[in-house]
């Protein structure tokens, strides 16, 4: 522990001695926006302002790197370390916590910050097969095979596995510099290379970085998770103009009611209504309009995926219709959620995530959501969603306005419908 003391090294830090809030052997987080977080500080970075935190979701140990700017004070072995005053706010940043930046700052800034390595990568350690084949051709041949295609590895081990995050990106790093005299293959790496900064460690300036290099259009996901990136990171006019195009790929309609803009969503909702996609798309219409409080409408689109009974298959038939199904139930629930109705107690509830049931725990005390646990699922491919998603609801205080993790919106909608069962439970 002293060596995390003398790395820690803050200026102008304030220190307090206080009990510690959360249990024993925990270390907590005091987020700016008010929301909490318990588990082990890893790692501390003084010159880039950022740190290491490793909580646990269920039976997922998550590990996540925050910036010093959306962290008001930390917590371990008893002593509490402010970083950021509440009352302190940067140039360009609004009261609810954003940062706007011209285009040409955002540029500034994606080229600053996305364009060189995380402090991490140089001490981490690829484990990867050592059957894997390094030379990762576009097109895989035989069977499937997670120890010998990388694609196939990232999908299969990486993504479900957060300890195998770091090092799997480091091995697409790595793959990408034996890469560098065959513009086809390192198109494809540095495409993946920024999808990975993007759903595992929502890096948005890194991700946006490779996927610029990559080239890639608004008519693909990873084209809609950069003009995202842009939104995130300060400049909706850059999202924008990314969108305007008329082939957009249907993710942009959960992006566009992010971002406010529920009109242009449902009006490329209706360009995919009478495509082998429409259930996806319905259902972001479904997600969007909830987001913008026009329930009535959700529930319209949400009853769309149930009435038209249609799908690639009866799995995906199954998948689609329990989310629409439970969106709705989640809206109906809406005013027995409320927290201010809820009396305190820890409240149980499950859903159907992409893969299975996924079970949520929900802790209310003097009219607030204290906390939002997922204490068991067997989703595979869900990114930051269990992190994100359960923050959401604890920044919200409540489940109308929190919009889905990108690449895991299965995953982060079963969260919110069951953080809504949970929370009708103890409603007065």
């Amino acid at each position: 522990m002293g060596m995390l003391y003398s790395k820690m090294g803050w200026a102008a830090l304030l220190v307090v001695c206080l009990s510690h809030p959360a249990a024993f052997g925990e270390d907590l987080v005091e987020f700016v926006n008010g929301s909490t977080l318990t588990g082990k500080m890893l790692e501390i970075r003084k010159d880039a302002r950022e740190f290491d935190f490793s909580s646990k979701f269920g039976q997922t140990a998550v590990i996540r790197t925050y910036p010093y700017a959306s962290v008001h004070a930390v917590t371990f072995n008893g002593k509490r370390f402010v970083l950021t005053p509440k009352q302190a706010m940067s140039a360009g940043e609004t009261s609810t916590g954003e940062t706007t930046r011209t285009p040409a700052e955002l540029r500034k800034h994606i080229e600053q910050v996305g364009g060189t390595p995380p402090d991490w990568l140089a001490s981490t350690d690829m484990n990867h097969p050592s059957s894997l084949d390094l030379d990762w051709p576009l097109k895989p041949s035989g069977k499937w095979d997670e120890s010998k295609n990388i694609g196939q590895y990232i999908w299969g081990r990486v993504n479900p596995n957060v300890s195998r995050w770091k090092p799997g990106i480091k091995l697409v790093h790595h793959v990408m510099e034996r890469h560098q005299r065959n513009p086809t293959l390192l198109k494809r790496d540095m495409e993946k290379l920024g999808e990975m900064y993007f759903t595992l460690l929502q890096d948005y300036p890194r991700a946006a970085y490779w996927l610029q290099k990559a080239k890639v259009s608004a008519t693909t996901p990873t084209g809609i998770h950069l003009a995202e990136c842009y939104w995130r990171l300060g400049s909706k006019p850059m999202a924008m103009d990314m969108l305007k195009g008329r082939s957009l790929h249907l993710n942009a309609i959960k992006l566009l009611g992010d971002m406010g803009e529920v009109d242009k969503a449902m009006a490329l909702t209706a360009s995919y209504a009478n495509t082998n996609s429409f259930n996806e798309a319905f259902l972001n219409a479904g997600d969007a309009l909830r987001g913008a409080g026009r329930l009535d409408e959700a529930i319209e689109y949400y009853q769309r995926v149930l009435d038209i009974n249609k799908a690639r298959n009866a799995e995906y038939l199954k998948r689609y219709q329990a989310r629409a199904a439970e969106s709705i139930e989640a809206i109906k629930l809406f005013d027995k959620a409320d927290v201010s109705r809820v009396a305190d107690g820890t409240y149980t509830a499950h859903s159907t995530g992409y893969n299975g049931q996924m079970d949520v725990e929900v802790t209310v005390a003097d009219q607030k959501i204290r906390d939002v646990r997922v204490t068991k699922h067997s989703e595979k491919q869900f990114y930051s969603a269990l992190t994100d998603t359960t923050t959401q609801i604890i920044d919200q205080q409540g489940i109308q306005d929190v919009d889905g993790t990108s690449g895991a919106t299965i995953t982060s909608q079963a969260i919110v419908s069951a953080t809504a069962r949970a929370l009708a439970k103890g409603a007065n």
